[in-house]
């Protein structure tokens, strides 16, 4: 019997996760239902891949899926994460940075243990989370975690770190320097895999967090350094494509079924 899937969001993520499903790489699932805030797009995109348009929560409960993938946005983890868990799916997120709000992290872990459903974070353009969790729990001393991204001059002209001049910048330039609490509280809902990597690590006011603007710089570029009493990691995560998210879903997925997972 195949494992029903839903997905929330009908962009580019869902598109690579749901196209991956329907290519035949993880057979175990069928997906059921796409839920979506435009009813038109939604239906384009339940009519190609074969399940259930919709646009209200409950229409997409109704489905009753075993697995649902947050592909969307944090607003779609802040609206819908409770109910799904309280419905009996288990919740892939993406969009991490949702939980910078405890008190919302907090329920949703209460609902998963009473209806021993579970909340997977997905990796994303970082990933490496059972490494970083494994040298925080053989520490008996915190872990320090240091963070630093590659961001394009474009992309922080988008953001609050912009300065004038940057744009003709011609060696890295350091534009902020943080944890990863402060940079969810000035830009939320954006560092998703920042949030993400110090939940599995040091904690969000205890990891840091940079910055480098890069000239000719594309894709994401996400370094992870880990100095424990016993043990350090330098991690260093280059991607030309987003769609790396949507397999770090996949990836969840089929290590969900599968008799042999890695971790």
């Amino acid at each position: 019997m195949k494992k029903k899937l839903a997905l929330i969001g009908c962009g580019y993520l869902s598109q690579t996760v749901a196209m991956a499903l329907k290519d035949g790489n993880f057979p175990e699932y069928e997906l059921v239902a796409v839920l979506g805030r435009n009813s038109l797009r939604t239906k384009k995109f339940a009519d190609y891949f074969n399940c259930k348009p919709c646009t209200d929560i409950k229409a997409f409960m109704d489905s009753e899926p075993e697995f649902v993938v947050e592909a969307a946005s944090a607003n779609s983890v802040v609206d819908y994460s409770e109910i799904i868990l309280e419905g009996g799916s288990h919740l892939i997120v993406l969009s991490t940075a949702a939980f910078a709000d405890v008190a919302l992290y907090q329920r949703a872990i209460k609902i998963a243990a009473k209806k021993n459903t579970k909340i997977y974070i997905a990796g994303g353009a970082t990933g490496g989370f059972n490494l970083l969790q494994t040298a925080a729990l053989m520490s008996t001393t915190p872990i320090d975690v240091t963070i630093t991204s590659k961001k394009s001059p474009g992309f922080v002209a988008r953001t609050p770190f912009y300065k004038d001049g940057l744009m003709n910048i011609t060696e890295p330039e350091r534009v902020f320097t943080g944890t990863a609490k402060k940079i969810i509280d000035i830009f939320p809902y954006v560092f998703n895999v920042v949030y993400a990597t110090s939940l599995a690590s040091a904690g969000p006011e205890a990891t840091k967090f940079n910055i480098d603007a890069t000239p000719n710089f594309t894709g994401d570029d996400y370094r992870i350094e880990v100095k424990g009493e016993n043990v350090a990691l330098d991690l260093t995560i280059k991607s030309d494509d987003y769609a790396i998210a949507a397999w770090s879903v996949v990836s969840i997925l089929k290590n969900a079924v599968s008799p042999v997972v890695f971790m």
